[in-house]
């Protein structure tokens, strides 16, 4: 029984009706005041936390990565109604258009595969102790985090889904584990919960959004405020086009030495390897964090 079922409830009367009766933390027009931003901010730091700790989930792995990606059958589903599209309609530009992002769609539906396969291992491999470690842990949404999320349910194993409250509506993915099932309204705060319990990130191709979860990590392990983790960035094609990190050192932006955060990988096998050399293969516990953003 909680604290408000304890107590007696009192006659209905215009001063109990009153707003200002309610106790404080059940006034919702309270607590949404621009004044209880520190308390709320509070609350989204503490829940998670709270539960985390109480299940034991000690480690975490993270996965970053575009929510646009398209499972290979969902792919393969869009990209034959483009083509249709196109044959019907040859000189029609938008159709034409609209064919490309579906070949594109087709190509980096690969990665949605290596995600999956990703979360399959790492859980498989580490779930196995009193303790949870090494726990998949992704953004909740749907392309590469579902594909990660997923990954851990194929075998049967608990992920974390650090969902955020958009304009536009994002349901979590039903792979996540529902007890580790979070929504978030700050960036900021989730952003810290990605990395409190990281033991690495993995950084599937993605958007602003995660080239936002990306540099924050990079920064952090550079001016020392967490410690050094595996950083690998999945598809070096991809990230050489998008980030020419080689051009940052060469205008004194970066030291040289600053390149050697990350790491770049292929598959999930290899990601999985340098994850096991980093800690050193074989470990049942890694090691917990010294640090963190906090």
């Amino acid at each position: 029984m909680n604290e408000t079922d304890k107590r007696a409830r009192p006659s209905a009367t215009p001063q109990t009706k009153s707003s200002t009766f309610k106790l404080g933390f059940e006034d919702d027009a309270l607590l949404r005041r621009d004044e209880l931003r520190p308390v709320r901010l509070q609350l989204e730091l503490l829940k998670p936390d709270l539960i985390l700790g109480e299940h034991q989930v000690r480690s975490t792995i993270v996965v970053f990565g575009s929510a646009r990606i398209p499972d290979p059958e969902a792919a393969e589903v869009a990209y034959a109604a483009a083509a249709n599209l196109a044959k019907d309609a040859p000189d029609d530009k938008m159709g034409a258009k609209a064919l490309k992002r579906a070949e594109r769609a087709q190509e980096h539906c690969r990665y949605y595969a290596e995600a999956r396969e990703f979360g399959r291992i790492v859980s498989e491999e580490a779930q196995s102790n009193t303790h949870l470690d090494y726990v998949i842990a992704t953004g909740g949404g749907p392309g590469i985090m579902e594909a990660a999320n997923r990954g851990a349910a194929d075998v049967n194993a608990v992920s974390v889904g650090f969902n955020i409250a958009l304009p536009h509506e994002q349901n979590p993915n039903p792979y996540i584990s529902p007890e580790f099932c979070f929504q978030f309204h700050y960036f900021a705060l989730r952003k810290m919960h990605f990395l409190m319990r990281a033991k690495a990130l993995v950084i599937f191709p993605g958007g602003f959004g995660t080239l936002d979860e990306l540099f924050e990590t990079l920064t952090l392990i550079q001016t020392g405020k967490i410690d050094p983790m595996p950083v690998l960035l999945f598809g070096e094609t991809y990230w050489r086009r998008i980030v020419n990190f080689e051009a940052m050192v060469e205008e004194g932006m970066i030291a040289e030495e600053d390149l050697k955060i990350f790491t770049y990988v292929e598959s999930a096998d290899e990601a999985w390897g340098h994850i096991n050399a980093f800690y050193g293969e074989g470990n049942e516990t890694p090691p917990l964090m010294r640090s963190s953003p906090l």
